[in-house]
């Protein structure tokens, strides 16, 4: 995830609890900022760029393993590992998101 595409989540997320506590639009949504995204969107984008990263750092590996003299083998390893924390950072939203919806579903109303 991009820090661009942080920032704009941290921004969706600000707006929000402005709402919840009963603020004034204006303060919500800040004026000549980026628009609201959906939520899926980014979510859809997330996971599409960690598997991106995930291929990348594959072909990286294959083409170390099979001798390819322009790999380096420092690259390939940070490649792996950035690949690697952005699969695991997803997975723990990714579990924090079905436990809110388990909490929202045992909601009584």
């Amino acid at each position: 995830m991009s820090s661009m595409q942080i920032q704009q989540v941290l921004a969706e997320m600000r707006a929000l609890q402005a709402r919840a506590i009963g603020a004034p639009a204006e303060t919500a949504i800040p004026t000549g900022g980026p628009q609201p995204v959906d939520f899926a969107t980014v979510l859809k984008n997330s996971v599409e760029h960690v598997a991106t990263m995930q291929n990348q750092a594959t072909s990286m590996a294959a083409a170390y393993e099979a001798g390819d003299k322009s790999a380096d083998l420092t690259k390939v390893m940070l490649e792996v590992q950035k690949a690697s924390l952005a699969f695991h950072a997803m997975t723990e939203v990714r579990n924090k998101l079905v436990d809110a919806y388990t909490q929202i579903m045992q909601m009584s109303v």
